[in-house]
């Protein structure tokens, strides 16, 4: 009796210094609701989802928080910490003990859960919410249910959007504090065309008389400058356009200088992210005796982001928040898509985290800041030398993966090149990069290719096959100390990695054609934005005569092609059409047989490159079947390859 009373007295004990070390507080769970209509996912069964508020405390005299900007002056409470609550979600094994041990968490983009999307292969419908997953369509194919992960996330960005259930953080704000900060709008893309613009920032009064507007068509022309009587604030969050000329037009980017006021500490996302991850692992109940909503059973925790939360996870690494209040891994391991070399504008005053930066958008917006890699490379702008790994024992086993869009806007190629773009890095061996080829960066199952904004048909190719066997790769890698596949990237040695002038891409009838990436630019002031000549080099995949890229992941329709998939595209009037259409790719179809090709299409036919249907069936499985051989497809998605294939028309 003695001794199992000295053990609950050791359970408490150490509940609670992993309570403190944390910071989270308490855990508020407003509902515990069935998922999927209540489905069983093989052995695992059913799927519960939980949703509340997580409430922490950051310390500012703790060294692992002194990275934060502007936490030292934020208020604090009573205990002289500074506090935050967060939205809260998880999906949980309704059964705990029949669940895998191992917390897949993903870091939300912009309010967003996007993961169930691209690792289930769901394709949107109007009846489905998928920041609210609750449908048995919700649960596409089940394979992170049938794995037994619990999934959580947790909000982070306090300007996300909240409709739609979208995910935030509540964070404090440096009450008075103001600052002269640039927006940029371009309507007709990541904004409507409209003559009223929504702020990211409280004006500091509506009268402004410093205040300048700015309009120009392309990134790089001169800039017109509009009237201070062109535009007036009417109120602290918008500004309305007077002028009828122009009126607000696609592709036009406005510039708006003013001073703001009351920025949120919004570099607290990281630590957010950090102890959340922490609690869920490591501890029982919150200091209220509320319980762990991850059930006390997680051995392994899965860090995972898309786009701007993949980014996220690069500055998570590097900036030592992997390591917990505790002393121990966050995440074990992480598996970053679509992130190219960029990091986040987050951790400073006035940060505008939305930002994304393309060709024609965001260009001067901060986003990539050396280093790039997570191998140490030589900066030739400041001589330094650094990496995005940390070597400091926290490190997380890193698998970056990307499509070929991120080759073209984002920079990608440096992830794997010295800066300067001469010369292949040889990378950790606790890292892998992978191009999945032939894919642009949204792309995931019902992806369209509709041209809307851009010059040609978009590619519809789906990254989410690569991805899943990705992620079945990092769970061996992690659990069972299994290597993954080794990196699939385009090389300078062997010239499957090219400047994007060289590119050798055949001149299909009707495809406007990409003649220049991205260049990765000197970041300087984002306020006032001086271009600045860089050393960087950015380099793109080559390709084959059919326009299709020759290495990296080739996904069976990428390697038995069907048609040419690109990872740009470009915008059609009345947008600049000499700027990549933000980060789409292109899609064009070879002819089914020689007599339906048209003139000048140097591609070979179906019927000339496979004879029938059934060897192209034939090659396709063969395909199919390698890289299943190689863990880098799982089995279940070969065979939906395969029969994909079967359907096709007669040739």
């Amino acid at each position: 009796m003695a001794l199992r009373i000295g053990w609950l007295v050791m359970v408490v004990l150490l509940g609670s210094y992993g309570m403190g070390m944390a910071q989270v507080t308490r855990i508020q769970i407003t509902r515990v609701d069935s998922f999927a209509v209540g489905k069983t996912f093989g052995d695992v069964g059913a799927y519960e989802r939980v949703i509340g508020t997580v409430y922490g405390e950051l310390d500012p005299a703790e060294p692992r928080n002194a990275g934060i900007v502007g936490l030292v002056q934020a208020p604090r409470n009573a205990r002289g910490l500074v506090a935050y609550e967060a939205d809260l979600f998880l999906l949980r094994p309704v059964d705990a003990s029949k669940g895998n041990g191992k917390l897949l968490f993903e870091v939300l983009n912009r309010g967003r859960k996007l993961m169930l999307q691209m690792l289930l292969q769901v394709p949107s419908a109007p009846a489905s919410n998928p920041n609210d997953p609750k449908l048995a369509y919700d649960a596409g194919d089940g394979l992170l249910m049938r794995m037994g992960y619990t999934m959580a996330w947790a909000g982070w960005d306090p300007g996300a959007p909240r409709n739609n259930e979208g995910m935030v953080a509540r964070l404090p704000v440096l009450k008075g504090v103001t600052r002269v900060i640039r927006e940029e709008f371009v309507p007709g893309t990541r904004h409507p065309a409209q003559e009223k613009l929504r702020l990211s920032f409280a004006a500091a009064g509506t009268a402004q008389p410093d205040a300048t507007l700015s309009i120009r068509v392309g990134e790089a022309d001169l800039a017109r400058m509009i009237p201070r009587q062109g535009f007036r604030f009417a109120d602290d969050h918008t500004v309305e356009l007077l002028l009828t000329d122009p009126k607000p037009q696609p592709g036009l980017i406005y510039d708006l200088t003013y001073t703001a006021i009351d920025p949120p500490v919004s570099g607290m996302g990281f630590a957010i992210q950090r102890d959340v991850v922490a609690f869920l692992r490591a501890n029982r109940v919150d200091a209220a005796g509320t319980a762990n909503p991850a059930g006390g059973r997680i051995t392994h925790a899965i860090g995972f982001g898309i786009s701007q939360s993949g980014r996220f996870l690069r500055d998570f690494i590097q900036g030592g928040f992997n390591q917990s209040l505790a002393g121990q891994k966050v995440f074990d391991g992480v598996l970053s898509h679509v992130a190219g070399i960029g990091g986040m504008f987050l951790n400073e005053l006035f940060a505008q985290p939305d930002r994304t930066r393309t060709l024609h958008q965001d260009r001067t917006m901060p986003e990539n800041r050396f280093p790039f890699s997570a191998a140490v490379t030589k900066d030739p702008v400041s001589g330094k030398q650094a990496a995005r790994l940390r070597n400091d024992g926290f490190d997380p086993l890193w698998i970056e993966s990307n499509t070929s869009t991120e080759y073209w806007q984002k920079g990608a190629s440096l992830l794997h090149t010295d800066p300067e773009g001469k010369q292949d890095l040889e990378l950790p061996a606790n890292t892998r990069v992978f191009l999945i080829a032939g894919t642009q960066h949204g792309g995931r199952a019902g992806s369209p290719d509709a041209p809307g904004a851009c010059a040609n048909p978009r590619n519809p190719h789906s990254a989410a096959p690569a991805l899943r066997a990705l992620l079945v790769a990092l769970d061996k890698w992690i659990t069972a100390g299994t290597p993954p596949p080794q990196n699939r990237v385009p090389r300078i040695a062997d010239a499957t990695l090219v400047a994007a002038a060289q590119l050798n891409f055949p001149p299909i009838p009707g495809l406007v054609i990409a003649r220049a990436a991205n260049p990765v630019d000197v970041e300087g002031d984002w306020v006032k934005p001086e271009r600045r000549e860089t050393p960087y080099r950015a380099l793109v995949p080559a390709v084959y005569r059919d326009g299709n890229e020759s290495t990296g992941i080739r996904l069976p329709d990428i390697a038995q092609p069907a048609a040419t998939y690109t990872g740009w595209n470009l915008y059609a009037p009345p947008y600049p059409n000499t700027a990549l259409c933000d980060r789409d790719g292109s899609y064009a179809a070879f002819a089914p047989t020689d007599a339906a090709r048209v003139p000048g299409d140097p591609r070979p036919s179906l019927r000339t490159r496979y004879g029938d249907k059934a060897n192209f069936v034939s090659r396709l499985s063969a395909a199919a079947r390698e890289l299943v051989a190689e863990g880098l497809l799982l089995e279940e998605d070969a065979g939906a390859y395969i029969a994909a294939a079967r359907r096709v028309p007669e040739f």
